[in-house]
């Protein structure tokens, strides 16, 4: 085996944390003795356990000779959760280290590589660069500007509708799809909905079709006027609501329930979603997955918040219905928002379309 082919086993193992390691990148590690055979394999399992590199590294007792260790994001160099992993491969007797990217947290960015190299070891980094820095696409957003990677996700028929006129849409897409969803829960730190779609569908916005942990449920809830008997605010897990009206009464009793409430204001009287999103990045929301209707849809689009969309068509036809997207303020094709890394794949009956902006 190649350089690539330990690089890619180390980015399928890497995988396996998704949805459990957030804000924490998502890392495996391979270390290979000196006949290029596997002596270890590890990944970072959860937040706040072992870094890959020891995860391996104590699968050998913490001893690993003249071997050669496939990683496929830099190495830590400081003490947070867990000590240093450069320390740990120093110790270990690691004679080359195989990087995939750099980590562009501040407290890393080059220093983990400095220091191994500075101990004698052979440290080459850019083996599957690309694919190493798209894993890990949503932690690279946050720990550089502090904002979480936001993924537009809805569910529409071939003629372009989420919802009928009536604004009933359960279900539109099959279950097939619908389990698809839930996985991107499952992967995704938080789940944001707008009031619209919160009193018209009462949903739990929990993840229940896959194995995961529930996100955190953010409503958009400008006037704060949800009834206090729906979902989101009498099942776990938490909820977080963004207002721009800061009415005492309301927000003690949500509270009382142990529901979050933060009040933004822009000059128009609305939510500034940007700011909401700092909020959420301070709170260490890596990914936010939104499923709102087509108002939050476009509100995210027409600010340029949004980094990737996941587009469920249906084979079927809705008529006069409801649009994910309405006016952006176009005037011409030529000012199209147009998709980047488009792709597609069938999901039982339905087509998912996947792109970034």
């Amino acid at each position: 085996m190649e350089d690539r082919d330990f690089m890619a086993l180390a980015l399928k193992l890497a995988r396996r944390g998704a949805g459990w390691v957030s804000p924490n990148p998502m890392v495996g590690a391979v270390v290979v003795d000196g006949e290029g055979r596997i002596m270890a394999k590890g990944y970072h399992r959860r937040f706040g356990d072992l870094h890959a590199e020891r995860e391996v590294l104590k699968r050998l007792n913490w001893k690993a000779p003249g071997a050669t260790m496939y990683v496929n994001l830099e190495p830590c160099c400081h003490y947070g959760k867990t000590p240093p992993c450069t320390e740990a491969i120093i110790h270990a007797g690691i004679k080359r280290v195989v990087v995939g990217t750099l980590d562009p947290n501040p407290l890393v960015a080059g220093k983990g590589i400095g220091i191994l190299r500075s101990a004698g070891i052979q440290v080459e980094v850019g083996v599957l660069e690309e694919e190493c820095r798209d894993l890990n696409r949503a932690f690279f957003k946050w720990v550089t500007t502090g904002l979480p990677w936001v993924i537009l996700k809805w569910a529409q028929s071939l003629d372009g509708s989420i919802a009928t006129a009536s604004g009933h849409s359960q279900w539109i897409s099959g279950p097939q799809a619908l389990r698809h969803t839930h996985r991107l829960r499952a992967e995704s730190d938080a789940i944001l909905i707008g009031r619209e779609t919160a009193a018209l569908d009462n949903p739990r916005l929990t993840v229940r079709l896959v194995k995961g942990k529930n996100p955190l449920r953010v409503v958009l809830d400008t006037s704060l006027s949800l009834p206090m008997d729906l979902n989101l605010f009498t099942t776990p897990p938490p909820t977080l609501i963004f207002t721009s009206e800061e009415k005492r009464g309301k927000i003690a009793a949500l509270r009382e329930r142990g529901i979050e409430v933060i009040a933004l204001r822009d000059a128009d009287g609305k939510i500034p979603l940007k700011a909401a999103l700092r909020e959420l990045g301070k709170k260490g929301i890596a990914q936010l997955l939104v499923e709102g209707g087509g108002k939050v849809i476009t509100s995210f689009l027409k600010e340029g918040l949004a980094d990737e969309i996941y587009i469920f068509i249906a084979p079927i036809f809705l008529g006069v219905g409801r649009s994910p997207v309405r006016d952006l303020g176009l005037r011409s094709v030529k000012q199209a928002m147009k998709l980047k890394k488009v792709t597609y794949k069938r999901i039982g009956q339905d087509l998912l379309l996947r792109g970034r902006l």
